[in-house]
């Protein structure tokens, strides 16, 4: 294809910084397809850099490169200069450069930008909370929560749950079923950890029925019915009142709006202690 650039991302570690990069150059060239499905993490060894390399080299890619081992680096800058591969090393160039200035070389460690980041860890140790803790699946989650979400279904609680986990929080959530008995363990939850998420009946019923279009289900079930929707909502609000919840009504407010809301709450509770 004309237009699509194939792109090598080749790194000792995750590979991020070449991700990162390339999603700046990329949005330069709306007119180009950057294909990177080719991504190459905790590349180690020789032989295997190699085989990456020439399978590039048959590609016609550009091969984008964090390798911080000098031996492998150098492995990949001599094949390039040999065959004629587009080779973009992220990383080394740098290092000489201070190397020159300094006369130090760099530790060759892989990844340890992640080993030092503790916030890196903490968002990865939240997403896997959410994940786990997600739809109420054990409500074991609550004792440990940082927010426990709690609302009827299609008022966002999972994509709010992962959002604010990709912010470092850890975030259960509990659908809310009239015919459902509620865990014990959630009158154990202290107060200011409990968000209520409501949307008005209307707004709850459309995205509801265009829940059900995207699934190729029919309307007849009372999923969309306004009438059962109103029940439902009313059963929220009791809850809410039961277990002492921080109200948030989510109605035409994006994710990040209702996240804003979430952290200017607990941030004002926390004052208050």
């Amino acid at each position: 294809m004309k237009n699509e650039i194939v792109v090598y991302t080749v790194s000792d570690s995750l590979g991020e910084t070449s991700q990162k990069l390339l999603s700046a150059v990329s949005v330069q060239y709306p007119d180009l397809i950057f294909n990177n499905s080719y991504k190459f993490p905790f590349v180690n060894r020789e032989e295997e850099l190699l085989e990456i390399l020439q399978d590039a080299l048959k590609d016609k890619a550009i091969v984008m490169s964090t390798l911080v081992n000098s031996g492998l680096a150098q492995v990949a800058q001599k094949f390039s200069r040999r065959t004629g591969l587009q080779y973009l090393d992220l990383l080394n160039p740098f290092f000489e450069l201070i190397q020159a200035r300094t006369g130090k070389r760099p530790i060759e460690e892989p990844g340890i930008v992640h080993k030092l980041d503790k916030e890196y860890f903490n968002k990865i140790a939240a997403i896997e909370f959410a994940v786990k803790y997600d739809d109420g699946k054990n409500p074991h989650g609550f004792l440990e929560s940082d927010i426990v979400l709690l609302g009827v279904s299609r008022t966002s609680k999972t994509p709010l749950s992962m959002y604010l986990a990709n912010k470092g929080y850890k975030v259960s959530n509990l659908p809310l079923i009239p015919e459902v008995p509620l865990p014990q363990l959630l009158s154990k939850v202290e107060k200011k950890k409990v968000i209520g998420l409501t949307c008005h009946p209307d707004n709850l019923s459309r995205i509801r029925t265009n829940r059900l279009d995207s699934l190729g289900l029919n309307h007849t079930s009372k999923y969309t019915d306004l009438e059962k929707i109103y029940e439902e909502l009313e059963y929220s609000k009791q809850v809410f009142e039961k277990y002492g919840a921080y109200v948030i009504d989510v109605t035409d407010k994006s994710i990040e709006e209702t996240a804003y809301v979430v952290e200017d709450y607990l941030k004002n509770s926390n004052s208050l202690r």
